[in-house]
């Protein structure tokens, strides 16, 4: 007994290791409690919170973990308000500035535009706002005449003054959409805009520059498709792949191995330290002056930076980079230690650079794809195929809940290409690739081999990819599920890869059920359901009953730019849980209402398509008034345009009355007064609805005083962009409507607004508010203008 009576006090009073894999898990519990929280805490407390942790970190041995969790919520709550405050206010209006600077990325030329970052430059002559930041730019052609020299003359590396029209990030939210102000903040960027005017003020030089050159250089010295392949494994480079080839990547869960990844620098800092170690025994002299494992380690640093070098220094390349350089001065300092302990010191070090990383999926799949293998791999003797396969099913199924949480899909041709893909491209496509480029980058031409053969290898295997690609059941799409639906899938995962002796695995499996098949609440027959997208300027309405599905608009798209479709409306279907349209309608022909129905159709097939007479080119049913259905105890309705009108944009807008058990629903297009009026004289008691479409975006020649008293709904809703150059809705048109005792609500200020029209009443759901973060732009813009309000009452006579 005084054995163990002198020995436990010992064993519970050990310290914890500073930097040890308590310290790394509190201190990454500390910082999601912030990235993930709805609001951040004042930076006041975050200092405190910060000074505090260093402490006890420092100094409290046993409660190490605490001091570690204190450091994670203030330091990443201080970093993540320095990413706010480099942008641009949430609540400026777009304005004018003249800014110069350097092209820091490679600028991507479209058919009518080009796109780049410009570091401005950190001079006093440059607006303070904006001095040292980086802005993300485009440069339209004002017509299709006009001479796209300008803006085609942009080149990474150069320096050039612009006058843009700037605001702060800001982007779209709908269900299961891309998070622009994520993106924007991930990336440090002030503001975004578009050109005005532009003139180069030096050549093109630096890294940026260097890249362009030898991206170029692949596309003349590589003939065929292949060669823009070679430009994203060799320079992460991807501007040359398309839309379709995306597609197919996604489809086949190859996305992280065709661009510069994390996965490839560190194959390259393995083939570096595995080539250094080579060298130094051949030559044993070497050792005499610089130990062989020290030189290893040196060399996959070296190797790891050059390569992310080549790709711009892009943020998962960084990351990984960091993460080599931890491990190799862990080893060049004779602190050995295991995988779990190199990998919590790879991830301290991450955080305490930047722990805004996790808001990158990246940081998720790469730390818990690691994880993972150590937990269910450790040092398992077998024959190199047998865990190269075992790695690669415990991969694909350990990593499925994040794939669906983080990008809603998850690809079914995935593990077996996985199998093909992984040795073939990254031990043999993408060595050629960067062999080429070090060749090229010696002497000029001489990487013409090197690369073509990467080429050549890689066609010999896409072309049977790409036909696994477009197989209808490569790609799955997996609805939005709940908040704790995610963990759950994580515990039965963890449940499924126990022992076998573990126990029983189909409680594993329920666990799994809530991520990846969720519940769906569907409208009963009678009542409706509407999410009115948020597209910018433009319109998508998806109407739901109880069985049925109907497209109103498909939103807006831009020749070689932006595609509503294709960026939201397909993404946002396919979140919600829809496969399939039982009928499109679109209002007219205009491209803000008409321009994504080519990437719905390509999606989702080709169902019904119903529009005026003339307004797109393609198979329809002419839409006019009288035509009428019933889905479900739902009655549909147009109510314009009259039969054997001639189409004339705006004014040909399809009318669709929704009429339910528990009210109707007006959607009523681009149609102006005359068209209000029509309608009003023809049949002024079937106007009346619930909700309604607020026409032609709250243009002021619509939405007149006579209609709104007929409609007189309850909601009024605008689908119109942030801060678009029409003024829409206009502020006298949004006031009618208030008048009428309608709440009017905006896609710009809410985004996406799913309404549900049913026994319960009238119900309505704001994406942003539904989905609040921090970062998000409205709800900044919405604080600071009621701050701005507080104040000035403050500040008053009165106060």
């Amino acid at each position: 007994m005084s054995c163990v009576s002198q020995q436990s006090p010992r064993i519970f009073a050990a310290p914890l290791p500073i930097f040890g894999k308590a310290a790394a898990a509190a201190l990454l519990c500390g910082a999601c409690g912030v990235v993930f929280a709805p609001l951040l805490m004042p930076v006041v407390t975050a200092w405190c919170a910060l000074c505090a942790g260093v402490l006890l970190w420092c100094s409290w041995g046993r409660g190490r973990w605490c001091g570690a969790l204190l450091v994670g919520i203030g330091w990443t709550t201080v970093q993540a308000q320095a990413g706010l405050d480099i942008q641009l206010p949430a609540h400026a209006t777009s304005r004018e500035y003249t800014v110069q600077g350097r092209v820091v990325d490679l600028p991507q030329h479209g058919p009518r535009s080009t796109r780049f970052r410009i570091r401005v430059d950190d001079d006093p002559a440059q607006p303070t706002l904006l001095r040292g930041r980086e802005l993300a730019l485009a440069w339209y052609d004002a017509t299709p005449t006009r001479a796209p020299a300008p803006r085609l003359a942009v080149q990474a590396g150069a320096r050039w003054q612009f006058q843009a029209r700037l605001r702060p990030p800001r982007g779209l939210r709908n269900p299961g959409g891309f998070d622009a102000e994520r993106h924007a903040l991930l990336q440090r960027l002030a503001g975004t805009g578009h050109v005005r005017a532009g003139r180069a003020l030096g050549p093109p030089t630096g890294l940026p520059a260097w890249r362009e050159r030898m991206a170029a250089a692949i596309a003349v010295q590589v003939p065929g498709p292949g060669a823009r392949f070679v430009q994203a494994l060799a320079l992460g480079d991807t501007r040359a792949l398309g839309q379709r080839d995306w597609d197919d990547l996604r489809a086949l869960g190859l996305t992280h191995l065709i661009a510069i990844s994390g996965f490839h620098v560190g194959l390259v800092a393995g083939f570096a330290a595995a080539l250094a170690s080579l060298v130094w025994r051949v030559l044993p002299v070497l050792g005499r002056y610089w130990p062989r494992p020290l030189a290893a380690a040196s060399s996959a640093v070296v190797g790891a930076a050059l390569y992310a070098a080549a790709a711009g220094f892009a943020l998962p390349t960084v990351r990984t980079v960091l993460m080599i350089a931890v491990v190799a001065l862990a080893r060049c300092t004779r602190r050995p230690g295991t995988v779990g302990q190199s990998l919590a010191l790879a991830a301290l070090a991450v955080l305490l650079v930047d722990p805004l990383s996790l808001l990158a999926p990246g940081f998720w799949l790469s730390f818990a794809g690691v994880l993972w293998l150590v937990w269910c791999l450790p040092g398992r003797d077998l024959h190199w195929l047998r865990t190269f396969l075992a790695a690669q099913g415990v991969a694909t199924l350990a990593l499925l809940p994040l794939t669906v949480a983080l990008f809603g899909q998850a690809s079914r041709a995935g593990p077996l290409v996985n199998l093909l893909a992984i040795p073939w491209w990254s031990l043999v496509v993408v060595p050629l690739s960067l062999l080429g480029t070090g060749l090229e980058a010696v002497y000029e031409g001489a990487g013409r081999w090197p690369w073509r053969a990467a080429a050549a290898c890689f066609e010999a295997s896409w072309w049977l990819f790409g036909t696994v690609a477009r197989q209808p059941w490569a790609l799955w799409w997996a609805p939005l599920a709940g908040a704790g639906a995610v963990p759950a899938a994580l515990l039965g995962v963890f449940w499924l890869l126990l022992p076998r002796a573990a126990g029983a695995r189909f409680p594993a499996l329920l666990l799994c059920l809530p991520l990846l098949w969720p519940a769906r609440d569907r409208p009963a027959p009678g009542e409706v359901e509407l999410l009115v997208m948020d597209v910018g300027q433009g319109l998508a309405v998806w109407v739901r009953t109880h069985r049925h599905r109907l497209l109103y608009d498909a939103g807006p798209a831009a020749e070689g730019g932006f595609d509503a479709g294709e960026r939201v409306v397909v993404p946002t279907l396919h979140a919600v849980g829809e496969a399939g349209l039982d009928r499109v309608l679109l209002s007219h022909g205009d491209r803000d209402h008409a321009g994504g129905m080519p990437a719905v159709r390509l999606h989702f097939g080709t169902p019904p398509l119903h529009a005026p007479a003339g307004a797109v080119r393609a198979d329809l049913t002419p839409c006019q008034a009288g035509d009428r259905w019933r889905w479900d105890q739902v009655d549909f309705t147009v109510l314009h345009p009259p039969a054997g009108m001639a189409y004339a944009g705006n004014a040909s807008s399809c009318v669709l009355r929704i009429q339910t058990l528990h009210g109707a629903v007006l959607l009523t297009g681009d149609i102006g007064h005359a068209e209000e009026a029509r309608l009003l004289a023809a049949a002024p008691g079937a106007l009346r609805a619930e909700v309604a479409l607020v026409a032609h975006h709250g243009s002021a020649g619509s939405s007149s005083p006579d209609w709104i008293q007929a409609v007189a709904p309850r909601l009024a809703i605008v689908s119109a962009g942030h801060g678009n150059r029409f003024g829409h809705p206009r502020r006298e048109v949004v006031q009618r409507w208030r008048a009428a005792s309608a709440e009017v609500l905006g896609t710009a200020d809410s985004g996406a607004l799913r309404i549900w029209l049913g026994r319960d009443g009238l119900q309505v759901r704001e994406q942003r508010l539904f989905e609040r973060r921090w970062w998000d732009a409205a709800e900044r813009a919405r604080s600071a203008a009621i701050l701005s309000a507080v104040m000035n009452t403050v500040d008053g006579p009165e106060g």
